[in-house]
């Protein structure tokens, strides 16, 4: 069963919209086998975020990030990271269709309340970052 990593960023739990973005999961049929709420750190920030280090918005990324807890979730089911990718929506907030969870709550290109996988490979390294093996709970 496929895997994607989670995270609902410091603007969603801020908001209070953890409850949504999981409801909304769940309804598409996808289940939650890991969930836990975290404060990211600098070191963390870096190592979900390595591909991103060396641009120029990585500051505002590391700042944004380290403000407040993320409430990080190991969702599986069938084509799992395809299913999120769909219901999280475009990354920028202008471009996600309604619906999705940034076409309807995110009202800004940096705060876009959620972070999904964008690969199963992604999803194997991210899940390994905020998981340890013991923590998740799969089905498959």
């Amino acid at each position: 069963m496929e895997q994607s990593l989670i995270l609902v960023k410091p603007d969603g739990v801020e908001r209070g919209l953890v409850g949504e973005v999981i409801s909304r999961i769940e309804k598409k049929g996808l289940r939650l086998a890991a969930l836990k709420m975290v404060r990211i750190d600098e070191a963390l920030a870096r190592v979900h975020y390595r591909d991103h280090v060396a641009k120029p918005f990585f500051p505002d990324l590391l700042s944004f990030i380290t403000r407040s807890p993320v409430v990080a979730m190991v969702v599986e089911g069938n084509d799992c990271v395809e299913l999120m990718r769909a219901l999280i929506g475009a990354t920028k907030h202008t471009e996600a269709a309604p619906g999705t969870i940034r076409g309807d709550y995110a009202y800004s290109f940096t705060e876009n309340l959620v972070h999904g996988s964008d690969s199963p490979e992604s999803a194997r390294r991210e899940i390994g970052i905020f998981f340890s093996p013991d923590e998740i709970f799969s089905q498959g």
